[in-house]
């Protein structure tokens, strides 16, 4: 009885966003930027991954083509966002 009430996939992924928060920590360390930048990268898709899966219940749905078409989308938006900043703002075509 307790086993099914005891949400052990919510703190198991409570747990391990708390260990991704903390490695992300290292680049506090003086090691090259390439390995901050790498290490941030890895951690933070294990993040989204844990955080979809675990807590967004991503893999429950039963159209899952729909749940990852949106996901699609927002990672497009994202990527749009992210570029036309750096394209306006970093390589000057503001003007």
């Amino acid at each position: 009885m307790l086993k099914q009430l005891f949400p052990i996939k919510h703190v198991a992924g409570y747990i391990s966003s708390l260990v991704l928060s903390a490695v992300a920590l290292v680049v506090l360390l003086d090691i090259p930027a390439g390995s901050k930048m790498a290490i941030l990268l890895v951690t933070a898709v294990l993040q989204a991954a844990v955080q979809l899966m675990l807590f967004m219940h991503v893999g429950e749905s039963e159209d899952k083509k729909s749940v990852y078409i949106n996901i699609a989308y927002a990672l497009f938006v994202a990527l749009v966002t992210i570029l036309g900043t750096l394209f306006i703002f970093v390589w000057g075509w503001y003007s």
